[in-house]
């Protein structure tokens, strides 16, 4: 944790979650309003080790900013200045909708954890992509991806949602280096329904359509799995999807079990993230890896605080890892702290990290 974040650190802990989150928001909005009207600085010389190009796009870090804080695009250039190696923005629904009723966000210090309830609020594909057609006339020099998801009203109506989540692509695909399908969340009633086999060919298939009828067919497609399906169910989820047409995985979402938590407010409905998921995050990567094969690009979500966690996480078979909580916790200046100490390291071997990710690709011992 940075001095001035340990400094700011109680001030924003006082504050409602949601509230100091929409702080959050604000002052990463007027920051944007800087980065965008001045040239990128091409980051990748910092981190040489960790260079990679995965999807087809080129990663300066492994270190990327998951989805859920910049729901609606509004910070695109901010995450390259504070040193991620990519950003996800998202996630984003059709419709515009509010979500879920507050309260709806809750910390669990004692754990290092967080439990949302938010339930895709979003101002719709449409309105994202009006500020994204401004904001990334000139492009930050780190891939952006763009999550998508259905929404409330069309879940539960298989052609609703294939509808549904084509208008979003249509919207998108012109300001993304790839897409996410988030058919996780545990918010939205119905959602996690559509990693069903059957289902999730569908859906992978009427995005994939979109692109294509977008001009945007070589654009990656990943699919987001819940870190609560039983491991046939990952099995199976991962089969169909690729068969699809997807490109890869995030592994995973936010989870439904407690296990480990002691905060009161583990009694919360809603996702958990945060310490307590790093575990069964970094074991259903593994799972991924395992059925999915060698060279399927799969990035690891889901308790990333430290070196030892990203570690955990390319052993498990991870080409990239994303994060967010952490950031509640150790500031907005922890991707570039962890590049940087996985750069130093991997230098002092004189390896890359593409290298060792394959070379330990295994289960973790922490996930066992």
């Amino acid at each position: 944790m940075s001095g001035f974040y340990r400094f700011l650190q109680p001030a924003l802990f006082a504050l409602d979650p949601e509230r100091a989150h929409r702080g959050a928001v604000a002052a990463a909005a007027l920051a944007e309003e800087v980065l965008e009207r001045i040239p990128a600085r091409d980051t990748a010389g910092r981190w040489p080790h960790l260079r990679q190009r995965i999807l087809g796009l080129d990663f300066p870090n492994p270190i990327g900013l998951a989805a859920g804080f910049d729901k609606n695009g509004i910070a695109p250039h901010l995450w390259q200045a504070l040193g991620f190696g990519f950003a996800e923005l998202g996630t984003v629904t059709a419709l515009p909708q509010p979500g879920n009723p507050s309260p709806r966000l809750f910390r669990l210090a004692a754990d290092r954890a967080l439990v949302n309830r938010l339930g895709f609020n979003s101002a719709g594909a449409e309105a994202v992509a009006a500020g994204l057609r401004r904001r990334l006339a000139r492009r930050p020099a780190i891939p952006i991806g763009i999550n998508v998801g259905c929404s409330r009203a069309a879940v539960g109506d298989p052609d609703a949602e294939l509808a549904d989540l084509r208008r979003s692509v249509a919207a998108l695909a012109p300001f993304a280096d790839y897409l996410a399908i988030n058919v996780s969340s545990p918010n939205t009633p119905g959602l996690r329904d559509l990693q069903t086999p059957a289902r999730l060919a569908r859906l992978v298939a009427a995005v994939r359509g979109a692109l294509g009828d977008a001009g945007r067919a070589g654009v990656a497609v990943l699919v987001k799995l819940a870190p609560d399906l039983a491991d046939d169910a990952v099995a199976q989820a991962c089969e169909a999807a690729l068969a699809a047409g997807a490109s890869g995985f995030i592994a995973g979402n936010t989870t439904l079990s407690r296990a480990g938590c002691t905060s009161p407010a583990a009694s919360e409905a809603g996702g958990l993230s945060g310490a307590p998921l790093r575990a069964r995050a970094s074991a259903l990567v593994a799972l991924v890896r395992r059925t999915s094969g060698p060279d399927v690009p799969i990035i690891g979500v889901g308790g990333v605080f430290t070196p030892e966690d990203v570690r955990e996480k390319l052993a498990a078979g991870a080409n990239l890892v994303a994060l967010y909580t952490a950031l509640v916790y150790e500031g907005p200046l922890l991707a570039a702290d962890l590049a940087d100490a996985l750069e130093r390291e991997l230098a002092a071997r004189g390896e890359t990290l593409s290298v060792t990710a394959i070379a330990s690709a295994g289960e973790p011992a922490g996930a066992r």
